[in-house]
């Protein structure tokens, strides 16, 4: 499962081969990304931006927030409460989604979730 940041560092690049995603979309069959995602991505386009996001994000499979991803997401406060740790809400929401999804997450921003116990990361 990818996080926002890969999505956007894709959009920002100017020889795109180089990103991650790329490299993502060549190695896996099936790329996922939380609904959360979705709306950061399109919460934040311009017109012409969302021309570019309309035709990219049909490429994932989406998955939802969903009422298991919510209690795993009130889990991950708990556990991260032990630590005197707290994550912004739309990195919680998709860190609970990769987790009750059994999926591995990639992120250009490590820190905001290398304190989640249950959470695989994808480390390069």
């Amino acid at each position: 499962m990818v996080d926002t940041t890969i999505l956007i560092d894709y959009f920002r690049k100017t020889d795109k081969s180089n990103s991650r995603l790329v490299s993502h979309f060549k190695q896996y069959k099936n790329l996922y990304i939380s609904s959360v995602t979705e709306f950061e991505v399109i919460n934040g386009a311009t017109e012409n931006h969302l021309q570019f996001w309309n035709g990219m994000l049909p490429r994932f499979t989406v998955l939802d927030f969903d009422s298991k991803a919510a209690r795993e997401a009130a889990n991950i406060v708990a556990q991260l409460k032990t630590k005197r740790k707290t994550i912004d809400k739309p990195d919680l929401f998709i860190a609970a989604t990769a987790v009750v999804h059994e999926l591995t997450l990639d992120t250009l921003n490590i820190k905001h979730f290398v304190d989640i116990d249950n959470l695989h990361l994808l480390t390069k």
